[in-house]
């Protein structure tokens, strides 16, 4: 009997051992001992196969990550740090997997479409961890800005998934330090800085008395 779990791994190992997609799924089904039937039932195409699998890798990471004792006690910084982290340590158990398939429908510009799906739950996640650190002080709070810290994130997943498709060190270990530096400056421009002290100056001027007045122009 087909199931969600059979049909990735068959496609997988299939992919990996022929170095391309089945010719259809009729032969893909035929060779598994299943229907076609049996496999539209799970997936519409190859490619959502490859979706469902990426997907699957993030929502694992999501709830192992969750079930740490600290993680209520983590900072927003440290969540995102954790994911990262936690991912790609998943990530190494499907390296043949993910390399095919990232190289396969990579995109000159944007994000190559089989991560749609779980570009969806990262940023479901990513929602989360922003929200309470704009609570708690953690974040700043900018007027138009404030909604783009979630896609500066995913652009930040993007790249550091892609040093990683490339990391030959051992241990991938130049993508542990890319994630720390990476992680650590978004998070650097997500926090308060001077220049939003200056701004917050500027307003304070222009709302009592002017800032040609309070300069002396």
């Amino acid at each position: 009997m087909a199931t969600t779990e059979s049909i990735q791994t068959a496609y997988i190992d299939y992919v990996l051992t022929e170095g391309h997609e089945p010719k259809s799924v009729y032969l893909f089904a035929k060779n598994n001992d299943i229907t076609e039937e049996e496999f539209y039932r799970f997936f519409g195409s190859f490619e959502a196969v490859e979706q469902s699998v990426w997907a699957d890798i993030v929502r694992k990471t999501v709830t192992e990550i969750k079930t740490q004792e600290v993680w209520p006690q983590y900072s927003a910084r440290e969540k995102a740090l954790s994911f990262f982290y936690s991912f790609f340590e998943l990530l190494k158990g499907s390296r043949s997997f993910a390399v095919y398939s990232f190289k396969k429908h990579a995109r000159p510009i944007g994000t190559p479409r089989v991560l749609d799906s779980m570009k969806n739950i990262f940023e479901s996640f990513a929602d989360d961890i922003l929200r309470d650190g704009l609570e708690t002080g953690e974040l700043t709070d900018r007027k138009f800005f404030t909604n783009k810290y979630k896609d500066a994130l995913w652009m930040q997943f993007n790249f550091i998934l892609k040093f990683w498709i490339d990391d030959n060190s051992a241990g991938f270990e130049k993508t542990d330090e890319a994630i720390e530096k990476g992680i650590n400056v978004t998070f650097d421009l997500f926090q308060r800085s001077p220049i939003d002290n200056l701004f917050d100056y500027g307003k304070f001027l222009v709302k009592n008395g002017g800032f040609k007045e309070k300069m002396g122009f």
